[in-house]
């Protein structure tokens, strides 16, 4: 009896928000807050900590988030809107559900973090630090990024669509479920981390040189007949 072919991994669903929102009133957000149904639009949390939140079918539009500490809040059937942040701090945290589309973002640390149905859409991120993290149904989707960290993560479905990443750091992950066929790629640190990993012979071609070095490979040029 033949093997079954392995199941092929769901697309991150879409985030479907409660049909009424509660707009969010003057003040801070808060670290242990309880926020379901909040509508955050156009606000500046500058600096601000809400470390150990919770957010249930929330919407952040146009908030400014630079300097945030969000360590270990809880993000479930969110949508955050027209993202912008210098550095936004997530490590530890939990996403489900939940959609990033993103302006400009310097910083975003979510080391340790757990994502799953998670999408990170458009715009330029510097720094995508993701070491140690878990992530299941993770899409990102038009992004230009300077540096993704993935060291020591676990990807069970991790797949890019139409990206560009400057650097790649893979050292000590597990990537059995990436799919880095839609992303452009420029340097890889820790090759050994891409045991797993799906890629395109031209990908494999530009990283030749890279896995040369690792395996220790001499190389030389073709001699003539």
């Amino acid at each position: 009896m033949g093997r079954q072919a392995a199941a092929k991994p769901e697309p991150p669903r879409e985030v479907v928000l409660p049909p009424t929102l509660v707009p969010f009133g003057a003040g801070l957000i808060e670290s242990h807050g309880d926020y379901e149904g909040v509508h955050f639009a156009g606000l500046d949390f500058t600096g601000q900590r809400a470390d150990d939140a919770t957010f249930l079918g929330c919407r952040l539009e146009r908030c400014g988030l630079d300097e945030v500490s969000m360590r270990r809040a809880r993000f479930s059937e969110c949508l955050l809107d027209d993202l912008h942040a210098t550095s936004l701090d997530a490590a530890d945290s939990v996403w489900r559900d939940t959609l990033l589309t993103v302006r400009r973002v310097g910083a975003l640390l979510a080391t340790g973090a757990s994502w799953s149905s998670v999408r990170v859409r458009g715009g330029r991120l510097d720094l995508v630090d993701l070491s140690g993290a878990k992530l299941a149904g993770v899409a990102f989707e038009g992004c230009v990024i300077g540096e993704l960290d993935l060291g020591t993560a676990e990807a069970r479905d991790l797949r890019f669509e139409g990206c560009e990443i400057e650097l790649l750091d893979v050292g000590g992950a597990r990537l059995g479920g990436a799919d880095l066929t839609g992303a452009v790629l420029g340097a890889v640190r820790g090759v050994a981390g891409l045991r797993g990993a799906t890629i395109t012979a031209e990908q494999l071609v530009d990283l030749a040189p890279q896995l040369a070095a690792h395996l220790g490979l001499k190389v030389r040029g073709t001699s003539a007949r």
